[in-house]
């Protein structure tokens, strides 16, 4: 097979050609993939992943503690230059703190399942995140990826479900609304609301332990999530009395601010591109829907975000794979994958305008008789 598929090309005229993914069903199984990569790579250390958990931990309090001593006291204008490079550098490392979690909750930073999730729990905790609720929204999301019916984040709306209104959310001052939201508080409105996400037939959030999202058996360890979060808030709310208001949003929640932008973002993109299939359940299958989504260039980020960035599809294939094996595994499978492994380099800024402007619903395509349960994004209404 080839070396892997580029999202887009640029013909002769050096205009931007989407190469759509196959979408046909795989000649090749789970287990011939996992053939191909070494090992070694399933094998998750608990002193690495460990020094990883303690380097983001150092730098994170050091970042505090700078910020704290020394910009606090800073006047205007040095201020207001200091402030935004805190909260990107903080915001940066603590999103890693957040990939590591992550992993905790796939059960990939060791082999002790009570470790993993006692890890997880604090580290999301400590973010105001609900640890476990997401843990087992997102196992969701990772058995049902690429799902019309059933996947379980950003579902994308079918053309014949829009309404009028879509017709103003897909003009430029539009798009550009649907990015602010979706980098402020779109983490927010999913966790609270369910937005974007798979329609149940009752209201489900992230904090209810009788929301639809979950099972009987994972009930109380979203009531022991909420029990964490009010902890956690509780503290938070002593801080800030402590400290004052704008000593805590400017320290605590804006770099919280820049995690959960960086957390939508990566997520969103991971599986919106027009290169990209999704399938109703009449052609939809694990496998076709794992190979549904694409790795992406964020430069020096993919290093700090310890690589979630560009080696997502080896992820969906083995989550269980720690981040710090998964560029080898990614290497290992992007000759073997071929055209059914995705990549796009485009400059992220320019690929979040993009998206939002050309993958705005799913629709079949006309006349094709053998793919009617296959859908591709569009943007023309």
């Amino acid at each position: 097979m080839g070396s892997g598929g580029r999202a887009t090309e640029r013909n002769n005229s050096g205009t931007e050609v989407v190469k759509r993914a196959p979408s046909s069903k795989p000649p090749f199984t789970l287990g011939d993939i996992k053939k191909v990569i070494p090992p070694h790579c399933f094998n998750r250390s608990l002193i690495k992943s460990s020094y990883y958990l303690f380097v983001d931990l150092f730098f994170s309090f050091l970042f505090y503690y700078v910020a704290a001593t020394y910009i606090i006291p800073l006047s205007a204008p040095y201020s207001y230059l200091a402030w935004p490079v805190y909260w990107i550098l903080q915001g940066s490392v603590q999103m890693g703190l957040w990939v590591i979690g992550h992993e905790c909750g796939h059960q990939a930073f060791s082999d002790y399942p009570w470790l993993n999730d006692t890890i997880g729990y604090f580290l999301h905790t400590g973010m105001l995140a609900p640890y476990f609720s997401w843990k087992y929204s997102h196992r969701r999301h990772h058995s049902n990826t690429a799902s019309l019916e059933n996947d379980e984040s950003f579902v994308p709306k079918k053309k014949s479900s829009l309404n009028s209104f879509a017709r103003v959310l897909n003009t430029p001052p539009g798009r550009l609304f649907r990015l602010v939201v979706l980098c402020s508080i779109g983490w927010l409105l999913y966790v609270c609301f369910n937005v974007s996400g798979r329609k149940y037939e009752k209201f489900a959030n992230h904090f209810d332990p009788k929301s639809p999202i979950y099972s009987d058996r994972e009930r109380f360890q979203i009531l022991l999530t909420d029990v964490g979060l009010l902890v956690a808030s509780y503290g938070v709310y002593k801080v800030g009395m402590s400290q004052g208001l704008t000593w805590l949003v400017l320290v605590y929640f804006a770099p919280l601010v820049i995690v959960y932008g960086f957390l939508v973002v990566i997520t969103w993109l991971h599986h919106t591109h027009r290169s990209l299939p999704h399938y109703d359940s009449t052609e939809w299958n694990w496998l076709r829907g794992a190979l549904s989504t694409i790795d992406r260039d964020y430069g020096i980020l993919n290093t700090v975000l310890h690589h979630i960035t560009d080696t997502h599809v080896a992820h969906h294939l083995f989550f269980t794979i720690p981040h710090y094996n998964a560029m080898e595994a990614t290497k290992a499978i992007k000759p073997f994958l071929g055209e059914y492994y995705q990549f796009d380099d485009t400059p992220i800024v320019k690929a979040m305008w993009r998206e939002a402007t050309e993958c705005f619903f799913v629709e079949a395509d006309e006349g094709d008789s053998d793919s009617k349960g296959v859908y591709w994004f569009n943007n023309k209404i």
